[in-house]
């Protein structure tokens, strides 16, 4: 199972990419159609048009990383077809890799403390 920290922010892309696509590919994709910046320690989540497959394209402070993932005889819950990025939480990015429904992952909130007891 992948967790990313609480502190990550997450991107989904929202149109199928080209799974022929490697690291530069997408870090490219991510800089010209995306507008964003492939290196900001943000994930980058990507679908193909098979709705079994996902890539996520990340910077971990000493390089580029790229994790594909294949369901077996399962997909991915995706969110609809559109032009764009969709923001999600890496509990709801944590559900989409295992498969389930990320939709109905909701972060709870909680106040911070005022003092130490």
């Amino acid at each position: 199972m992948i967790v990313p920290p609480t502190s990550v922010r997450v991107l989904v892309a929202t149109r199928p990419v080209d799974f022929r696509k490697g690291m530069d590919g997408l870090a490219a994709l991510v800089q010209e159609e995306l507008k964003a910046d492939p290196f900001s320690g943000v994930i980058y989540v990507f679908r193909a048009k098979r709705t079994d497959r996902v890539k996520l394209l990340f910077w971990d402070g000493t390089g580029v990383c790229l994790l594909a993932k294949r369901l077996e005889g399962s997909k991915f819950r995706w969110p609809r077809i559109e032009d764009g990025v969709m923001r999600v939480s890496p509990a709801q990015l944590s559900a989409l890799l295992e498969g389930l429904d990320w939709s109905r992952v909701h972060a709870r909130r909680v106040a911070r403390p005022t003092a130490t007891q």
